[in-house]
């Protein structure tokens, strides 16, 4: 139970998030209006992803050191979990703006960026179904990976910062600044944030504890 405190803190953070959300006063900004809500939810699964795709990037190098299937299962799984938090995050973005900016999607450079990045992780994906042979997959899942996290974070955080956007963090703007995020909003952003980032890892590590015993049953079964 000990070593289960963090899955019960992702658990609290998470409802705290999912009535603290919908339930605390916003404040009234022009056009985002009640839709600043799903800042509690869009903004934080990014992070989430964030965070997953280092992990994944960390097994990734481990891997390429020291090569066993467990380090290439952790990074697999933890990069299929950012790709889920992505789609998921896209997915809200996408509902935001039809709300705020009267369309579905926008030629943006943000969600241009996001959308490409999310692609070249898709590529991961297929790229590991394209491999027959076990090591052989692990060792150039492994570097791909590696590039795929350095060429998407660009596209994410820095090259939409260097161009004017619709999107908040455009044009050296932080994004974080007062007309952004209120001291109200940040006693529930902020826990969003830990909460998310949590249920991301709590997703890698089911997910990986999983691949790892199909791949026992497998070896037993050639056994």
């Amino acid at each position: 139970m000990k070593k289960n405190w963090w899955k019960a803190l992702a658990v609290v953070l998470l409802l705290y998030v999912a009535v603290a959300g919908l339930l605390m006063p916003v404040p009234r900004l022009a056009i985002l209006n009640e839709s600043i809500r799903n800042l509690y939810f869009h903004v934080p699964m990014w992070f989430g992803m964030t965070f997953i795709l280092v992990a994944s990037v960390y097994y990734s190098v481990r891997y390429l050191r020291t090569p066993t299937p467990e380090l290439d299962i952790l990074a697999h799984e933890s990069a299929k979990t950012g790709i889920l938090m992505g789609v998921v995050g896209l997915a809200t973005g996408s509902i935001w703006a039809r709300y705020t900016w009267g369309a579905w999607w926008t030629n943006d450079p943000k969600l241009n960026g996001a959308a490409i990045a999310m692609l070249i992780y898709g590529a991961y994906l297929v790229l590991r179904s394209s491999f027959t042979d076990e090591q052989q997959r692990a060792r150039i899942s492994a570097i791909y990976n590696i590039f795929a996290f350095a060429t998407a974070m660009p596209l994410f955080y820095i090259l939409p910062r260097l161009t004017d956007s619709l999107h908040p963090g455009a044009g050296g703007n932080p994004a974080f600044a007062k007309y952004d995020l209120d001291s109200n909003m940040r006693l529930v952003f902020y826990p969003a944030v830990i909460g998310w980032t949590l249920l991301a890892f709590w997703l890698a590590q089911v997910a990986s504890r999983l691949s790892l015993l199909k791949q026992k049953v497998y070896e037993k079964q050639l056994a």
